[in-house]
């Protein structure tokens, strides 16, 4: 019989994903046949002729679970899902058949399986699938992240586990991310002290790593619905930094300290033609990730022909404005996909290096 863990957040960007990836790599070390669920989700993709979950289809690229595909997202919902249930023209038990055959059939083939919630343990509650239930459902036993911190954690807990304990599932830890690093063993210490009462034990996850909530230049493209030009092999580099081009072209070559997306105008034929210069130099080729270039006068002929030549990627949006584009990329959340290849490198090194599967697979035993 397989054995099994569910994968809970506190709430949604928590790292469940990065969790699942992270104990997809180290199971696979162990077990010859490992499986990965996502009973339910919202956010749908079309990958291989079928509409599966974001997540499954990231997981079935990254691990080559393609033969798996149908079972590995048994229920994704649609806009009008949670009307129609409540209309009663879809049933909630017909719903959790689908999830129950499909777990089960991974089962049959697979000697750990990940299974991974949606949002926080609440959601899916109005079609009767929250995580809880359907971890009760699946008798599968209830792995928690959370982010850092010690008031924030211990009072969500307090609200999250009732609902637990009301579908009677077995929470057997909590794994805590986004630890400070110089502050990693003290937070922890402080919450096992805190939670000493409680049955489940207190793990620790990753340290904070920006990098993991940085966008990619494939990802502003996304975003912004709009193509790169230029050199499409830069596509999964991580922007650590959105610099808008409103200093001199002198100042803003001073702030290129970090992998940095510059937002730029139409107009700043200066920057524009510096910046492809620079492309060309070995140390500032790392530092430039690609352009947004906003404004709808057209740019001048030599600047666009400098910029071709270059290969410098940029991104040519001609109705929003550099403010309002900086507040689109701030407010996005990056979500890891396939093609995030330094990423997902990044998470395996680290899975390697925080994680104890050993104590997480005896613990869920």
């Amino acid at each position: 019989m397989a054995k099994k863990l569910f994968v809970a957040a506190i709430d949604k960007n928590s790292g469940k994903t990065t969790t699942s990836i992270s104990l997809m790599h180290l199971a696979r070390k162990k077990y010859q046949r490992v499986g990965f669920i996502k009973p339910f989700g919202g956010q749908s993709v079309t990958y291989r002729k079928l509409v599966v979950d974001k997540d499954v289809a990231l997981m079935a690229q990254v691990f080559d679970l393609n033969r798996d595909l149908e079972l590995m997202s048994p229920v994704v919902l649609s806009p009008d899902t949670t009307h129609k249930v409540v209309d009663g023209l879809i049933s909630p038990l017909e719903l959790q058949e689908k999830i129950l055959y499909a777990c089960g059939e991974l089962e049959k083939s697979c000697d750990f399986i990940i299974i991974e919630g949606s949002g926080h343990p609440g959601v899916g509650s109005v079609i009767g699938l929250s995580n809880a239930r359907i971890a009760r459902l699946l008798n599968a036993p209830v792995l928690l992240v959370t982010g850092g911190g010690l008031g924030n954690v211990v009072d969500r807990l307090a609200m999250i586990l009732a609902l637990f304990e009301k579908e009677q599932v077995d929470v057997r830890s909590i794994l805590v991310n986004r630890l400070i690093a110089a502050k990693r063993e003290k937070s922890l210490d402080y919450l096992r002290r805190a939670l000493a009462q409680e049955p489940f034990q207190v793990m620790g996850g990753f340290d904070y790593q920006p990098i993991l909530a940085n966008p990619t230049l494939r990802r502003i493209s996304n975003l912004l619905g709009l193509p790169v030009q230029g050199n499409k092999r830069e596509l999964q580099k991580i922007i650590h930094t959105v610099l808008v081009g409103a200093a001199s072209t002198q100042r803003i070559t001073e702030l290129l300290q970090e992998p940095s997306l510059i937002l730029a105008t139409s107009s700043r034929d200066e920057l524009l033609v510096t910046l492809a210069h620079l492309y060309h130099m070995p140390e500032y080729r790392s530092l430039i990730v690609g352009l947004v270039i906003s404004g709808a006068t057209p740019i001048s002929p030599i600047t666009q022909q400098i910029l071709q030549k270059s290969r410098l990627p940029y991104i040519r949006e001609e109705e929003r404005t550099s403010a309002e584009l900086y507040q689109i990329i701030g407010k996005d959340v990056s979500k890891i996909i396939a093609e995030d290849t330094e990423k997902l490198d990044l998470i395996r090194s680290l899975a390697d290096k925080s994680l104890d599967f050993q104590a997480i697979d005896d613990l869920f035993s």
